[in-house]
């Protein structure tokens, strides 16, 4: 007898990386994430798959993220990271044998990995699993923006891209989407049944903790999947989680030399961290795997009490807690995985959930998201007031350049060019890297750049400098050359169609 579903939801995302810098933030965040997370947890989709588990997890890979794991420049570049991985295990064999040794261990099985599976880009092992029914894919706007802050068009302009871009990796076009942050503002559940999704993440706040079933959303056949902070907090929370636990690997003690990191957590507030012990963090992991399975089950009883039916659990983290920042993240997964099924608990994805019957009544939505106090605030604060201006004026000044423009029948490679940068200059992550002074020197690096080159370009084109426009926009895409199906005209496309309406 069944106690009852529970979803597993992982976003996978990083901003657009490549060619804009390696260390201490750059490319190696890609390759680290790629390596660490992205490697690891695929190992144990395909291990649970052999075992003939299906349906197992859902599974978000951001557009911006995904062109990444499928570029030439950064698959060669990954293959070179983890050779030097190994090669700096040989070189600090001398001073940490028992580091080094692990180490070379973890480089070899990589190379290995990457070798024999992702050598021809993360797409094609994405789509593997989805289609022998292991995870549902997820998809989103190109390059991770704060919907709710976006004029309508230009946030229907990259759900659009991004849905697009997805399919022409994938095959398909997803249903599902997580919304970059968790970002909703009341009207977007209409724009996403126009788009053909059918259904996104919330933050269990947002359906004020009534997380046992999803929602239709005001009226629309979209439904709102609202995480379980309960549950998922047990893992990860702003203040606590399994892996603060004494026993796991510390992601922020490093020997400096060679970039290890070769102590345990030992204790939230010791200086000196004592040597990571593998065994000790195995018996942690199996210890944590079987509290989280007690969590789930308990929170599903609690709901059948008090429902008079079984309920529905989501908990959804990002993927690169799980590897990256928690060593033993993958290894906790695939045992979580493996013994909630032996509990009675019904292991689903967000698609498997509505074919289940967990859709109940209408919602209406706040303006919400996943980050501090469950609004805005992260990306509309204070300390990124300035930042929100520019985005306002890329936005502005991008449909500005697409209006003026007489209707064609081709495309403008400069039109083109600059929606890219109007994308990458609107990701989320530079005013979440800024609120959160994390890195925020870099984020505040790189959302300046990609302003500048709008306002470059947008400087250009009504002056009638058409060719130097041109050349500027070639050397743009040099360095930022992905989503080259981006249309510039699907923008104008988007206003004829508002005109029409209104």
């Amino acid at each position: 007898m069944s106690e009852g579903t529970f979803c597993l939801v992982l976003h996978s995302h990083l901003p657009w990386l490549a060619r804009h810098g390696s260390w201490p933030v750059g490319e190696d965040w890609l390759y680290q994430a790629w390596a660490h997370s992205y490697l690891p947890v695929v190992d144990v989709l395909h291990r649970l798959a052999e075992r003939g588990h299906r349906d197992v997890l859902t599974l978000g890979v951001t557009p911006v993220l995904a062109a990444q794991l499928d570029h030439p420049y950064t698959l060669r570049a990954m293959h070179a990271w983890l050779a030097d991985w190994q090669l700096r295990a040989h070189a600090t064999h001398a001073r940490l044998p028992d580091t080094a040794y692990r180490e070379h261990r973890a480089a070899a099985a990589a190379l290995e990995t990457f070798e024999h599976t992702w050598r021809h880009g993360g797409s094609p092992v994405f789509r593997g699993l989805a289609d022998a029914g292991v995870v549902e894919l997820l998809g989103g706007p190109v390059t991770h923006p704060f919907g709710p802050l976006l004029p309508g068009r230009v946030r229907r302009f990259l759900l659009d891209g991004g849905l697009r871009d997805t399919t022409r990796r994938l095959g398909s076009r997803p249903e599902g989407i997580w919304a970059p942050e968790c970002g909703y503002a009341p009207g977007m559940e209409r724009e996403y049944a126009v788009a053909g999704v059918r259904r996104f993440l919330v933050d269990g706040p947002a359906l004020h903790g009534d997380t046992a079933a999803a929602h239709p959303v005001d009226g629309s056949d979209v439904v709102a999947f609202g995480r379980d902070l309960e549950v998922t907090y047990r893992v990860w929370s702003p203040r606590s989680g399994y892996p603060g636990g004494p026993d796991y690997r510390d992601f922020h003690a490093f020997d400096h030399a060679s970039g290890f990191k070769p102590f345990r957590v030992t204790g939230k507030r010791v200086a000196a961290k004592a040597p990571y012990a593998p065994d000790r963090a195995a018996l942690a992991v199996g210890k944590d795997a079987q509290d989280f399975v007690a969590t789930v089950v308990r929170r599903l009883r609690e709901l059948h009490a008090r429902r008079g039916k079984p309920g529905l659990v989501v908990a959804a983290y990002d993927t690169e807690l799980f590897g990256h920042w928690w060593h033993e993240g993958p290894a906790w997964l695939e045992q979580v995985l493996t013994l909630l099924p032996d509990a009675g608990v019904h292991v689903t994805t967000l698609r498997g959930a509505v074919e289940a019957g967990h859709v109940e009544e209408p919602v209406v939505l706040p303006p919400s998201s996943w980050g501090s106090g469950k609004d805005w605030r992260v990306w509309d604060g204070a300390a990124v007031r300035d930042m929100v201006a520019d985005n306002t004026e890329v936005a502005t000044r991008l449909l500005a350049a697409v209006d003026g423009v007489p209707r064609s029948t081709g495309r403008d490679a400069t039109l083109d060019a600059l929606a890219v940068q109007a994308a990458l200059a609107l990701s989320s992550d530079w005013a979440f890297m800024v609120t959160k002074d994390s890195a925020a020197h870099y984020a505040r690096r790189r959302a300046a750049e990609h302003r500048d080159r709008v306002r470059e370009l947008t400087d250009l084109l009504p002056a009638g400098r058409h060719e130097e426009a041109a050349r500027r926009a070639a050397s743009f895409t040099a360095q930022d050359d992905l989503f080259g199906h981006l249309d510039a005209r699907q923008l104008a496309t988007a206003r004829a169609r508002t005109l029409v309406t209104a």
